[in-house]
């Protein structure tokens, strides 16, 4: 019955087509809202033309029930929606270390838009969050996401059902990588938050008529935005590079 009304190369296009568009409707970057839907299909219905080709051998045969299809598109969606959250995941990290600073910086209530999280956030959160997409897309990382999708073929074979386990921990995994990254870029406010604070303390102690945080939140936010400009390249870099490492190492095994 699905024989007379799908063609094998046909069939073939949808499979691929079905992973790939799932995987960039969730990606960091092009799969965020203020990207154009038609843009993001235009976009998954060119990649899937190039490379079902090449992905002709490892792709099942049609099924004969449209139940069975319908489960494989299912898990090919399954798949695609994964391998995109986790980029997204990853992305989350420089948007916990915002959430940090913000607090060390006394400006956690200083809320805007942030566009790659489609939410309210943190000003240094938003901010930094902009600026790790402009990064992504600078150093061709959206590149190594699209080729993980396509190289996801070789982990996770199409017409099988997809390791919910193996899923599971790995999503576990990267949530607690990009927390992990997320402290360790915002670890300098931290520690100067830590000792500011104890200061506090103290000075609060020595001259209790004194408005210690009348006086010290303007001092705080003008020493914060400067270990900012001290340190926000160097904690950038580091992100990228363990965003490099962690997509590689997970999602496009060589």
């Amino acid at each position: 019955m699905l024989g007379s009304l799908l063609s094998a190369e046909l069939f073939a296009f949808l499979l691929v087509f079905t992973r790939l568009s799932a995987t960039i409707m969730v990606m960091p970057g092009i799969g965020d809202g203020f990207v154009s839907p038609r843009i993001r299909l235009m976009l998954a219905l060119t990649i899937a033309v190039l490379v079902t080709p090449g992905l002709a051998d490892a792709l099942p045969a049609l099924p004969q029930s449209p139940v069975a299809l319908f489960a494989l598109l299912g898990g090919e969606i399954l798949i695609g929606l994964v391998i995109g959250l986790i980029a997204r995941l990853l992305l989350t990290a420089v948007d916990v270390a915002g959430q940090i600073i913000s607090f060390n910086l006394s400006l956690a209530n200083a809320f805007v838009f942030n566009p790659t999280m489609a939410a309210q956030g943190s000003l240094p959160g938003a901010f930094m969050t902009v600026l790790a997409l402009v990064l992504i897309f600078a150093a061709d990382l959206h590149h190594l996401m699209l080729r993980a999708a396509v190289d996801s073929y070789g982990v996770f074979p199409p017409g099988t059902l997809p390791p919910m386990g193996d899923l599971a921990e790995t999503v576990t995994t990267i949530v607690s990588r990009s927390f992990a990254i997320g402290l360790q870029m915002a670890a300098p406010f931290v520690a100067v938050g830590l000792i500011f604070y104890l200061g506090l303390g103290v000075l609060s102690r020595l001259m209790p008529q004194m408005q210690v945080f009348f006086v010290a939140i303007p001092a705080q936010i003008m020493v914060g935005f400067v270990i900012l400009a001290l340190t926000l390249s160097a904690a950038m870099l580091f992100w990228l590079d363990h965003f490099q490492s962690n997509l590689i190492g997970i999602l496009a095994p060589v």
